[in-house]
C-alpha cells in the first residue's frame, strides 16, 4: 500500500469490536481506513470475501480501494456520515416510513444472493444460525442476564427446563436457515450517502438463516418501546412484497408471521444477553434501557405462539424488574460487542 503524500486524518467513532476507523485523502479523494488490530489473510478476511459477494449482486457496500494485509489495514470507499438511525431521529412520520420501507427493500435482495454465495463458495455460504450457535447465543443471554448482570441465577430446574425449550427453538430455526442474512441489520448498520442512497456496512459476519432474521433485527434492534402488532403487520407485508419483486418465491403471511415470532425471541434473546453483558462487564450502562422492552417482545411472541411455558413465566417475572438499579461489574475502558 502506498503512502500517501497527505498526512492528513480524522478519527471515526469506533464500531463495537477492535477495529478503527480514520478518514483520509486518498489519491485526491476522501476515503475511510479501517485498522484492524493485527495483521490478516486477504484471501480468508470474512470482510473482503462478503463485500466481493455483495458488489457482485450489485448489493450497495462500499468498494474496497486498497488493502496491505501485513499492516492489517484496509482503504473503503467513503460513504459520509449520515447513520439512518440519527436520520430517522431527525424525520417526521412519512419521511420516516418511507426511509424503512427503501431499508426494508435491501433485505430480499441480500437473500436473492443466496445461490452466488454457493457459485462463488464465499465464506457466507459456509456459516449458518444452526441450532450449535443459536443454542450458544441463547445460553449466552441466560448465563449474562441472570447470573454476570443480575446475579440470581436460574435454579438448576428451572435452568434445565428453560434450556429444553431453547433446544426446541434452536433446531426450529436452523430448519428455516436457507437464505443469506446479514446478521447484524439494524439502523446503524445502514448510511444514506451524499445521494441519499441507501448504503450497508459492517456486513462481514454474513450467514445462512431464516428468512426473517434480519427484518426481526432491523425492526426490533435497540427499541424503547416495542413497536404495535399492527405497525409490524405492516413491514412484514412490505417485506414479503419486496420478496416477489426481487425474483424469490412468494411466502404465505400467516407462516412468516409464526417464522418471525420464532425468531423474534431468540433474536431478542440474543440481543438481551449482550446488553447484560456490555452493561455488567465493559461499563457500557447506557444499554441497560433496551433489555426491557427485548423482554416485552418476547412475551409477546411467545404469547402469540402459544408454546414454551417456562420461558414465558421466567420472562414475564423479570419485566416489572427494575434493572436499570441492578448491580453490576464496570470495566469502562473496554468495548465489544
Amino acid at each position: 500500500m502506498a503512502a500517501n503524500e497527505s498526512q492528513d486524518f480524522e478519527q471515526l467513532s469506533q464500531d463495537a469490536s477492535t477495529r478503527e476507523y480514520f478518514r483520509i485523502e486518498w489519491n485526491g479523494i476522501s476515503a475511510i481506513a479501517c485498522v484492524y488490530p493485527e495483521p490478516f489473510i486477504a484471501a480468508e478476511h470474512a470482510y473482503i470475501d462478503v463485500t466481493k459477494l455483495f458488489l457482485k449482486c450489485g448489493l450497495p457496500v462500499a468498494n474496497i480501494l486498497a488493502v496491505d494485509e501485513n499492516l492489517g489495514v484496509m482503504i473503503l470507499e467513503d460513504f459520509g456520515d449520515r447513520i439512518l438511525r440519527d436520520v430517522l431521529l431527525d424525520s417526521d412520520e412519512t419521511k420516516r416510513n418511507e426511509l424503512m420501507d427503501k431499508a426494508i427493500s435491501l433485505i430480499p435482495r441480500i437473500q436473492a444472493a443466496t445461490k452466488t454465495a454457493f457459485e462463488i463458495n464465499s465464506i457466507a455460504s459456509r456459516l449458518k444460525f444452526d441450532t450449535e450457535k443459536l443454542l450458544w447465543e441463547l445460553r449466552f443471554f441466560k448465563e449474562h442476564y441472570f447470573g454476570t448482570l443480575m446475579n440470581r441465577p436460574l435454579s438448576p430446574d428451572i435452568d434445565a427446563n428453560i434450556d429444553n425449550e431453547f433446544l426446541q427453538i434452536s433446531k426450529e430455526l436452523e430448519a428455516k436457515a436457507k437464505v443469506l442474512c446479514h446478521r447484524d441489520f439494524h439502523t446503524a448498520n445502514l448510511m444514506l450517502d451524499p445521494n441519499n442512497g441507501l448504503r450497508i456496512i459492517d456486513h462481514q459476519d454474513a450467514r445462512l438463516g431464516s428468512a426473517a432474521y434480519d427484518l426481526v433485527s432491523f425492526l426490533l434492534d435497540r427499541v424503547t418501546e416495542p413497536p404495535s402488532k399492527e405497525w409490524i403487520i405492516s413491514k412484514q407485508k412490505v417485506f414479503l412484497s419486496w420478496r416477489v419483486t426481487s425474483g424469490l418465491d412468494p411466502i404465505d403471511p400467516d407462516e412468516f408471521a409464526a417464522e418471525f415470532r420464532l425468531q423474534t425471541i431468540q433474536r431478542c434473546l440474543k440481543a438481551a444477553g449482550t446488553f447484560s453483558f456490555q452493561s455488567a462487564t465493559r461499563g457500557k450502562v447506557y444499554f441497560l434501557p433496551y433489555i426491557q422492552p427485548m423482554f416485552r417482545i418476547v412475551s409477546d411472541a411467545v404469547a402469540e405462539l402459544d408454546r414454551f411455558p417456562n420461558l414465558s413465566k421466567v420472562i414475564n417475572e423479570e419485566i416489572p424488574t427494575n434493572i436499570e438499579h441492578a448491580q453490576y461489574r464496570g470495566r469502562t475502558n473496554d468495548d465489544g460487542r
